[in-house]
């Protein structure tokens, strides 16, 4: 049977990949999470069949010690520091999370001959780009901030280790996800609780940022079906094709919510704030048949519905 390391299971998107895989498939799972701030332990220990580990893997010797005593096959790397308005304040924990661990696993990755490294990765290695293009997967990589530039970089050492060493990888870059369990220091879940909250609703500058937004459901879907028939040494692009300015999404929010726009409170923007990130999903579509279930409204329903039953456990 296979033995799947799933990295950063306890943050957002990784606690919700598990929760699917265990559905649909039979293969042991180890996670290996550092339990920073923005994660879920509790969630993560509450489910059976899965060996977990707190650790670092900026540690080397913690890496070591774990493939030493796992039979690892599959590595499915989702465990990042994400948070751009921390990394504008302090990068080195990102190049410590984003690029250190990254290259530590990938070592592993090869010693122990791996089966298949997927690595998650963003739309903003790609910078911006205007109405109406969109990236693909054969844009060019060119991060804006430090935490696009950190995952920019574990990108090209995942990529170099695949030239150099022959490692079979294959690296997805997916829009913004929300959904449940996802930290309250992000745009969807903030918003939320600070409506409940009847707190004000920070905005970045006159909010015209445009973001494509992916439900995590449809985005954990994609990534399974990825790691079990996606191509080696290539790269696939996942979104949520629905697009739309951060002020009405915003604005969208409230009127789900039943709340008045005088909540909403424009604050200084954010330094090198991209315009505009959108993605062409056609090769997925393509080659996996797969396209995302949930519109926004929907997915924001049942977002909204889920922050409001887990208001303090978050």
């Amino acid at each position: 049977m296979k033995k799947i390391l799933v990295t950063g299971g306890a943050g957002f998107i990784g606690l919700n990949f598990i929760k699917h895989i265990l559905d649909i498939d039979r293969m042991d799972i180890v996670v290996a999470d550092k339990f920073t701030y923005a994660s879920n332990p509790k969630e993560l220990l509450s489910i059976s069949k899965i060996e977990t580990f707190q650790l670092d893997l900026a540690d080397l010797a913690a890496v070591e010690n774990l493939f030493n005593h796992q039979e690892i096959s599959h590595i499915v790397h989702f465990a990042a520091e994400t948070h751009v308005d921390k990394s504008i304040n302090d990068s080195r924990p990102f190049i410590q999370s984003n690029i250190i661990a990254t290259v530590n696993l990938l070592n592993e990755a090869v010693k122990r001959k791996v089966e298949k490294f997927v690595h998650i990765s963003s739309d903003e290695v790609f910078g911006e780009i205007a109405i109406p293009g969109k990236f693909s997967e054969i844009s060019k990589i060119a991060p804006r901030n430090p935490y696009s530039a950190s995952k920019a970089s574990a990108e090209h050492f995942v990529e170099a280790y695949g030239n150099t060493y022959g490692l079979p990888y294959t690296i997805i870059n997916s829009t913004n996800n929300y959904g449940p369990w996802q930290h309250p220091e992000k745009l969807i879940p903030l918003t939320i609780r600070r409506i409940l909250q009847k707190k004000k609703v920070p905005v970045y500058g006159n909010g015209s940022q445009i973001r494509d937004w992916i439900f995590v459901k449809d985005a954990v879907e994609a990534i399974r079906k990825i790691l079990h028939h996606g191509k080696y040494q290539e790269r696939y692009c996942i979104g949520g094709e629905s697009e739309i300015r951060n002020i009405d999404l915003i604005r969208m929010i409230l009127e789900k919510m039943d709340a008045e726009e005088n909540l909403i409170e424009y604050v200084e923007d954010r330094p090198g704030h991209d315009a505009r990130y959108a993605f062409s999903i056609e090769k997925v579509k393509r080659e996996l048949m797969w396209r995302p279930k949930y519109d926004l409204s929907d997915g924001l329903n049942k977002t909204i519905e889920w922050v409001r039953e887990h208001e303090n456990r978050i």
